[in-house]
This record gives C-alpha cells, structure tokens and sequence, in this order.
C-alpha cells in the first residue's frame, strides 16, 4: 500500500530497513535499504561538498547506473537538486549546461571524462564514480541514516533541460514536491504494487525517466532494473531478466523495438504496461499485437505545464480529452480556435483555422526555469501557460498532437501539421521511422519533405498514397530522403532540426514527385537547374544542394535495424 507524502526525501527514507531486492544494474543487486543507505551516505559526503552560499545543486554526467538513483536519493535528503547533464553535447555547450545550472559538484565516470577535457569548469569539483577516490570519500560517511525532516515540498529536485532546438536549452525546476506527487498519481493510475519491477532504459538526465519511471517505483517500494543506454536488441532479455512490469519510452524507442525480428517468444515476459509518448496509434497496436503489451500514449509538457491522459473512449489518433482549462488557441489572435472538421477516412479538412496552441488557463504546476526570465514569460502569457504544442480538438472535446511550434507547413497558403501527415505516411509497410518537415519553396510557403528509415519502393509509396483516404490533397510529400537510420537526439526523438536544417543538402538518395505528377522518380543536379516548380508557378526549382546529394539512386537503401542512435 502506498501512502501519500509531501517529499521525496520522505520516500526515500521509507525504504530503510525493507531488504528485498529493489534496483538491479548489469550484474549488481542492491536492496531497498541498500539503496537508501547509498542515498544517505552520499547526502552526507554532498553536504560536506557544497560551498557555503552557493544554491545547493548537483550535476550529474552519468550513464543509467545506479549512481544516478542514488544520488537523486541523496539530493533529496539534502534539499538540493540534481541537474542532470546531456552527454551528447560537446565543448562549450556542455561547459554551459553545467555553469548555467550554477553546479559546484559534478558526478561523473571514467567514460565520460574525455567530454569533459580542456573544458573552463571554475569552481567546479568533479567527482569520478568509478575512480579510487570516490570510495574514500564514501567511507568517510559510512553509517550514515536517512534523515528526511530537512527537506520541504517546496525544494528544488531537479533541473532537467528541455529541447535546445530553438536556442541554448533551458533548464526547468521540478520540486521535491511536484516530482512525489507525479510518481503517487501513476501509481494509481497503473495500480503500481510492490512486487512490480520498472525497468529503466530511457537516459535518466531526461525528465521521463526520472518523472514517469522512477519516482512511481520509488513511491510504490517497487524495483527498478537499469539499462546503460537503451538497445532494441536487448530490451526484451532485460525484461525477462529482471522480470520488468513496467517501463517508459519516448522518441521512436517503439519503433526500433518493433524493427527487431519478430520471435515466438516474444510473449514470454511479465510485462503489462508501457507509458510514453510520440509511439503513434498505429505503432502502439503493432506493439499490444506483438508483444502482449498495450502502451499508453500521454502528452505532458517537458515542464509539466499541462498535461493529457488518454480516456476510455479516446477516438483513434486523439491523445486524449480536454480537461478543464486546456484550450487551442490561434497564437496570432488569442483567440479559440474552431472544432476540427473531418472529412472522408477522418481526413482533417480545416487543418488552417483548426490547428492551434496549446493553452493551460486552469492550475499549472509549472515551476518556472531557472534564471531564465525571458523564457518563463514566454511560457506565461495572457493568464495561461502556452506549451509551445499544435493541437486541434474535435467536436466532443478529444485533443489530436499536430506537431510542435515549428512543425508546421505551409503549402499553398494552407497550414499542415506535420505529424498529422506523420501518422499517415507511417502506415507505408516499408518504414521503419519517418519524420515530416517542411522545406523551403522557391516562391512562397513551403514543400512538404517526408525522412523515410527502411524499405522505399518509389512506384509503391505514391500508390499507397493515393490509397489513403485522410491525405489532403495538399499533404503528399514533395520530396522524400531514403535514410538507412534516422536522426535521433539522446533522448531516441527524431532530430527534425538536424533534418529541416539539411533539407535537400544531404548525402542520402532523395526521391521527388514533380508538379502534375503522381510518381517518384530520384533527384538529380539537372532536376534543380531545369525541372519546373510548384503547382502554382511554375518557377525553377532553385533549391541549393550539395555534389554528394544528387545523382539517382534508385530501389531499395540499406536499413540496419533494431538499435537506437547512441
């Protein structure tokens, strides 16, 4: 049974003396009293640490081990707050993560030490997990007891960076608070027990890991299995190794699990439940179908401004029910924007007035960004916390995910969301993952661009286009660039910056469709010099590319499978 309480250093605390097994990495076994005398050791050496006046922050440049858990464990029961540190950033952006975050400790490993070589870290001390002085320094503070009475709901707990595809990433707060109470409302929410395993594959320095996977374990007694770094290929052995009932996924971690070879064991597991984002209806029906497992598709802000869970009754493609105070907006008007209007197969037909932001105007439990002002306004504005996410709502009131803020396309004067045209080119047998953008038209507007990783017949995909009753007659890719793996961010979500960026300039085969055609055929230099351009004009299609993107390649590209960008 679980009961409620204010603090994370509260839960922590709680699993002193329980001996069972409860976080398992590789071949290490830690109990639950294991875990949180690790916690309290380490809240002692962190107290030692922290200079005097400084805020009480942690950073932590780790792998997915379970020093990462426990020193979460240890800024709980300190009051201090764990930044945790993206380690695909490189030189000075990493150096900013970690002076932005105004972080005097520094945890790290053995591995990760190169990243931060010939960085300018003043005032910083870096402790090495895996090195010959960290176990000393442990020493100096064996016996040490979990002592939650210092901390307080209100102190900070995490400082966990959202996506920097706009500028340099922002760090957002999450309180000892707020984090105990999303880890108690999951739990009720899956009916988390005890005796349930999470299995932890997602990087833990992202907020879903620590958010969604994590705290509903701690606040439950139930264990925790980690993976270093997440591996389709090893995914469904861990979980039967570790005898996992519950993880989390963001990005396309599903649709590289879905890549692997299917097998007749593929049942022979405990799992129940997987929660995440961005799977998508169809790949989260592949998923139950195959695996035994239904997934739940939510939608939460990174800062936890708003939220959104699915409902018994969800049509098919919506994330979920409006609840009181979520609102789409037109950015431009502040205005509410018009129900969706569907037409034949469920194709949006007012995707121009109906696409809109999403707005929270009820209680939010957004805490802010630390010392970043300008981007905090930015988010509270105008009596509402404005995410940054393109919705559009039916006529009952069920929420439909268009894309984020700059996903969206416009053709011919009419406005696309670029996941709505997402959902539909990912039903083409052949992919494995897609990402739709918009590219620069030579006139006006833009191009609709579709990234295909997988199998791409040119004849096939414009056939099961025109077979697919939802796609307006303006949404059909322009272009389409044949990847053997798709760009991905830490966080396994497609890296659309990366591929909006590149456009057409890219080394992978791209395949287009020319104005009054209806088949694909490859891209060439000449097309670029002599081909015609958009429906409406007429015009050359000046687009600028590289001597490695053109000549045609046609058929089949390779794809390699099963494994997620690491």
């Amino acid at each position: 049974m679980t009961s409620t309480t204010g603090t994370v250093a509260e839960l922590v605390a709680a699993r002193w003396g329980d001996h069972r097994p409860g976080m398992w990495c590789e071949d290490r076994v830690l109990t639950h009293h294991q875990a949180a005398a690790g916690a309290a050791v380490r809240a002692a050496l962190l107290a030692d640490l922290l200079p005097s006046g400084a805020p009480p922050h942690l950073g932590v440049l780790l792998d997915n081990t379970e020093e990462f858990p426990l020193w979460l464990g240890a800024a709980a029961l300190a009051g201090a707050a764990v930044a945790g540190v993206n380690p695909t950033r490189r030189g000075a952006e990493l150096a900013r993560d970690i002076l932005h975050t105004e972080c005097p400790v520094l945890v790290t490993e053995r591995a990760r030490l190169p990243l931060l070589a010939d960085l300018e870290l003043p005032g910083v001390r870096v402790l090495v997990a895996d090195g010959e002085e960290y176990g000393a320094l442990l020493a100096d503070h064996a016996g040490a007891v979990p002592d939650p009475s210092g901390a307080t709901p209100a102190d900070r707990l995490l400082l966990y960076f959202t996506s920097g595809s706009t500028g340099a990433p922002k760090a957002a707060i999450c309180s000892q608070g707020r984090l105990a109470a999303a880890g108690q409302a999951l739990v009720r929410q899956f009916g988390v027990v005890a005796d349930d395993v999470h299995y932890v594959c997602m990087p833990m320095f992202h907020g879903n890991a620590v958010i969604a996977d994590w705290a509903p374990a701690l606040a439950a007694g139930a264990g925790v299995a980690l993976r270093r770094r997440f591996s389709a290929s090893g995914f469904l052995a861990d979980v039967r190794r570790y005898q996992a009932t519950y993880f989390t996924y963001v990005g396309r971690a599903v649709q590289y699990l879905l890549a692997t070879p299917a097998r007749p064991e593929d049942r022979d597991h405990r799992l129940r439940a997987g929660f995440g984002t961005e799977a998508g209806a169809a790949d989260a029906a592949a998923f139950e179908r195959r695996f035994g497992v239904r997934l739940v598709e939510g939608y939460g802000s990174s800062e936890g401004g708003a939220a959104i869970q699915w409902a018994p009754g969800t049509p098919a493609g919506a994330v979920g029910p409006a609840r009181p105070g979520l609102v789409v907006l037109d950015p431009a008007t502040g205005r509410e924007c018009p129900a969706a209007v569907f037409g034949t197969g469920g194709r949006l037909v007012n995707g121009d007035e109906a696409i809109g932001e999403l707005v929270n105007r009820g209680p939010s439990p957004f805490e802010g960004y630390w010392r970043n002002p300008a981007a905090e306004a930015d988010r509270r504005r105008a009596d509402g916390y404005w995410t940054g996410d393109l919705f559009y709502r039916d006529a009952r009131g069920y929420l439909y995910f268009a894309g984020r803020g700059d996903d969206r396309i416009r053709v011919d004067g009419e406005n696309l969301a670029a996941a709505v045209i997402e959902n539909i080119v990912a039903r083409y047998e052949g992919a494995d993952a897609v990402a739709v953008y918009g590219v620069p038209d030579p006139v006006t507007g833009d191009q609709v661009m579709a990234a295909v990783a997988g199998t791409f017949d040119p004849a096939g995909f414009a056939a099961f286009l025109r077979a697919q009753p939802d796609l307006g007659t303006k949404m059909a890719p322009r272009f389409v660039r044949v990847l053997e793996r798709m760009p991905v961010t830490a966080t396994n979500k497609i890296h659309r910056a990366v591929l909006r960026r590149e456009g057409l300039r890219c080394a992978d085969p791209v395949w287009w469709r020319p104005p009054g055609e209806d088949v694909y055929r490859p891209l060439t230099a000449k097309d670029t010099e002599d081909a015609g351009g958009t429906e409406n004009t007429g015009g050359p299609l000046a687009f600028a590319r590289s001597p490695s993107a053109v000549g045609g390649v046609g058929g089949e590209a390779p794809t390699r499978r099963g494994e997620a960008a690491q």
